[in-house]
């Protein structure tokens, strides 16, 4: 994932509320949104080259999702795949502050990430860069690029201008989904330093990326209650157009 924008609500029915968009080389192989085919429960996309995913729920109340961070020449020179992170803490069920705290033990493994992890009552989050940090996540509205949490690129507080104004009594899952689809780009002043070449740095601060070789591939929306969690994806084409749409609705055990 490259941009989360959420509502962490903890003491709410309507505890997790949450769009956000996957970024991408488009020849990377993927698996759209579907339940997988094990016990544990998950419901997410797949990476199909390494087996992990960049975000997903299970059906024990549990949401991660992981932004990679922009620090070109940062990390270990054979990496572990970040998508990993996420799938673990689906399958394991152990708690996010316990797998928070094993993770940092290992975080040196992965290029730079940021990660969030969630249950019904805690949301924390995590990075390896530039030094290993796990804290937890304050009730309100968050956005999550690649930079730290909260950080203030133009797409992003883009983004929690979006979340505020969007209406749930009157917009569907798939709405929120869409949330985060603005194409323009910001003027170069407003553009972050983050070491890549312009012509990447202009692309990259829009919210929805479209290019030939690197882009927006999907977008999701998460609405997560007491009693179950709503799943909605649209996949993307090269030209930031919505193909397909899948939804799936997670009843908690």
């Amino acid at each position: 994932m490259c941009l989360i924008v959420f509502n962490w609500s903890p003491e709410q029915t309507h505890w997790l509320t949450l769009a956000a968009n996957r970024d991408e080389f488009w020849h990377r192989p993927t698996a759209e949104l579907h339940s997988w085919n094990n016990d544990s429960g998950i419901v997410a996309g797949q990476d199909l080259e390494q087996g992990g995913t960049w975000l997903g729920g299970n059906h024990y109340g549990q949401f991660a999702a992981l932004t990679n961070v922009r620090a070109p020449g940062v990390g270990p020179a054979n990496p572990q795949s970040r998508g990993l992170i996420v799938r673990d803490y689906l399958v394991l069920r152990t708690t996010a502050e316990q797998y928070g705290k094993d993770l940092l033990q290992r975080c040196e493994a992965f290029a730079p990430f940021n990660l969030l992890l969630a249950d019904r009552h805690q949301l924390l989050f995590l990075s390896n860069y530039p030094q290993p940090v796990m804290q937890p996540v304050t009730p309100g509205m968050h956005v999550l690029s690649n930079a730290s949490l909260d950080t203030p690129w133009p797409k992003a507080l883009l983004a929690k201008q979006q979340l505020s104004q969007w209406q749930p009594a009157t917009e569907d899952v798939s709405a929120l989904a869409d949330l985060l689809s603005d194409p323009s780009v910001f003027a170069d002043e407003q553009l972050p330093e983050t070491g890549v070449p312009y012509e990447w740095e202009k692309m990259l601060s829009a919210q929805l990326i479209v290019s030939d070789a690197y882009g927006t591939r999907c977008s999701t929306a998460i609405i997560a209650t007491d009693a179950g969690m709503t799943l909605c994806e649209h996949t993307r084409n090269q030209k930031g157009r919505i193909t397909d749409t899948r939804q799936q609705d997670l009843t908690f055990r």
